[in-house]
């Protein structure tokens, strides 16, 4: 085998290793599965922090129960990127903001789910950005 020859075929057997571990990684992200998306549930709370980073943005809302109890919710969201070509930025929403929101919530009964910008007011009605088209 010449040189050459033997030099293309470890390049490639090593671009196909590269391609396989580049899919192994991109299977690694979670699965939305946890949540429910059978039996939503509508929020309301204050904003206690709105993180804006890739690879989901968060939510994290104080709610309170109609027994008057206080929990604290931590919420995922789409991408930055994707928030972004919807019109929001990471000033969109800020602590002690007042929102209502419909989630899907973890399937385990913990106080968490998945949010999106389209289901995202205040809790005046008013939308947190105008004319959002969410999606994962």
């Amino acid at each position: 085998m010449s040189p050459r020859l033997a030099a293309v075929l470890v390049g490639g057997v090593l671009m196909a290793a590269g391609n396989m571990a580049a899919g192994s990684a991109a299977l690694a992200h979670h699965s939305f599965a946890v949540f429910d998306i059978e039996h939503p549930r509508e929020l309301r709370g204050t904003v206690q922090h709105f993180k804006f980073s890739s690879p989901h943005t968060f939510i994290v809302l104080e709610v309170t129960g109609d027994d008057g109890i206080t929990t604290i919710w931590n919420l995922e969201g789409a991408s930055p990127s994707i928030l972004v070509r919807n019109g929001w930025s990471s000033q969109s929403l800020k602590t002690g903001d007042q929102i209502k929101l419909s989630i899907d919530p973890l399937r385990s009964g913990a106080p968490g789910g998945a949010w999106t910008g389209q289901k995202t007011n205040f809790s005046d009605g008013r939308p947190v950005v105008c004319c959002v088209s969410d999606g994962f």
